[in-house]
């Protein structure tokens, strides 16, 4: 029996978040009546003249220079030419031979361990159109405000080896469009799309075999599952002595299969020229410059100054830095509270836990950096202990009131008074005598069952570090 090894590349498709469209001025804005973003421009009306919005360019640089991309001096859109009742010209607007930057890469974190996913190319191209199909009748119609809309291709190369690595790589390559402010990476919007070409070779081998290319999806879980489908598909052909077609094969999310659409076009097919009505592109070094000093601190480098500042594990920082606005709640917090690892652990513990619960991101947490370190600052001072400071932020995160406040409204300030705890821990010792015998027979363990016993006495509000030092003296 022959092992396959899956070869996946991803093609991804990402709306530039400009006001206006690639080559004319109509709206970008996403949701408006159909047809209602047009003009004879984006309409492909004979005897017009395309304008290419600067901005496009700026934004497409950004993410060549975030993702280490050759930038090209010279680069030239070209004409792609097929038919579609989306496609009002006939032709796309798209680059080939000469596309804006070439060999980058993008490193992403799965399981653990750092990936590096090469990329072939960068360039940018229009969206076409939109089909709205009618579930009643077997009729079409056709919405345009899509049409023109600036998009940025980016090709990975073959290096992806599962749907998992996929998927990690398909959320970093968000992450950076987002961090630089070019994009929203709105998948459901269709502002973020991707297309899978994946096929399978015996292990060992360097030849690559005879790929598919999955359209349709429209999700982070789409693709994964569609790549884990396609991948046993082609392995049951190939195990039954069968071959791979190179075709375009559909995602369908209800019945959780891929189905052929058509056979797989190559470049040939769509008969590229350059297209005689833009002028080519020349990027000299003050504008790269330029571009690159607009730039943010870049999630890379962000990670490894997080991990090397605040001293916090790999792990921590690229959780840390999966997104600018989590950051940038991190490093707020650090300002406030100048514990690193203890703001990393409740971030990456309650606050994220209580983010992915009610499926929000943390610009709309309902916990403040201010409210968070002012609970950690209580932690800190022994006002409360760890067990009621969660639940103090499970009250901050319900009513959105301030520790303090909560923590005197509901008396839950941690009891230090050492009469009172000595109280606690002499009932504990005196109820639990055999706990006691083992415990003085070597069974050091059963100490966290007497702490655990005075904590429910006192209700959770018992000083941990009292209890511990008053329990361990009188157990000797």
């Amino acid at each position: 029996m022959t092992n396959y090894e899956p070869v996946i590349g991803l093609e991804v498709h990402a709306q530039l978040k400009t006001e206006t469209k690639i080559f004319c001025g109509c709206s970008t804005r996403f949701g408006a009546p159909p047809n209602s973003h047009t003009c004879p421009i984006c309409l492909g009306m004979p005897g017009v003249l395309p304008s290419l919005n600067r901005k496009v360019v700026d934004f497409t640089l950004r993410m060549a220079l975030a993702t280490d991309c050759h930038i090209t001096p010279l680069s030239r859109f070209a004409r792609k030419n097929y038919f579609y009742p989306d496609l009002p010209k006939g032709y796309q607007i798209s680059q080939y031979e000469l596309p804006i930057a070439v060999d980058g890469h993008v490193e992403t974190l799965v399981d653990g361990q750092v990936r590096r996913i090469g990329l072939t190319r960068i360039h940018m191209e229009e969206d076409a159109g939109k089909l709205v199909h009618d579930s009643d009748r077997p009729v079409s119609f056709v919405d345009l405000n899509r049409a023109g809309v600036p998009l940025m291709e980016i090709v990975s190369e073959p290096d992806l080896r599962s749907p998992e690595e996929a998927g990690a790589y398909l959320r970093t390559l968000r992450a950076i469009i987002r961090w630089i402010d070019i994009g929203d990476g709105n998948m459901e919007e269709g502002s973020f799309r991707c297309d899978a070409n994946v096929s399978l070779r015996p292990a060992g081998i360097s030849t690559l075999g005879t790929r598919t290319e999955i359209k349709n999806l429209n999700s982070f879980k789409h693709v994964e599952k569609a790549l884990r489908y396609e991948i046993a598909r082609q392995s049951e052909v190939l195990m039954d002595g069968g071959t791979i077609i190179q075709e375009t094969r559909l995602w369908d999310p209800d019945k959780g299969v891929t189905v052929s659409m058509r056979g797989k076009e190559e470049a040939h097919d769509y008969r590229y020229f350059p297209d005689p009505d833009l002028l080519p592109i020349e990027i000299d070094d003050p504008w790269v410059e330029a571009v690159r000093g607009a730039l943010p601190e870049l999630p890379a480098a962000r990670r490894a100054r997080f991990a090397d500042q605040y001293h916090l594990p790999d792990y921590d920082a690229a959780i840390l830095t999966s997104s600018r606005e989590l950051a940038d709640f991190f490093e707020t917090c650090v300002g406030l509270f100048s514990q690193p690892k203890v703001v990393s652990n409740w971030i990456m513990g309650p606050l994220l836990g209580l983010l992915n619960a009610q499926d929000k991101t943390i610009e709309h947490s309902p916990v403040t950096a201010a409210d968070l370190t002012a609970l950690l600052r209580l932690l800190d001072e022994g006002v409360v202990s760890g067990k009621i400071a969660k639940t103090v932020f499970d009250e901050m995160a319900a009513s959105g009131r301030p520790p303090a406040e909560i923590v005197k409204a509901k008396g839950l300030s941690q009891v230090s008074d050492s009469d009172a705890i000595e109280q606690a821990v002499d009932a504990v010792i005196a109820a639990n005598p055999d706990e006691v015998s083992r415990y003085k027979d070597g069974q050091a363990k059963l100490m966290g069952f007497f702490v655990g016993q005075v904590m429910k006495a006192t209700q959770g509000k018992a000083n941990p570090k009292m209890v511990n030092e008053m329990l361990t003296r009188k157990l000797k």
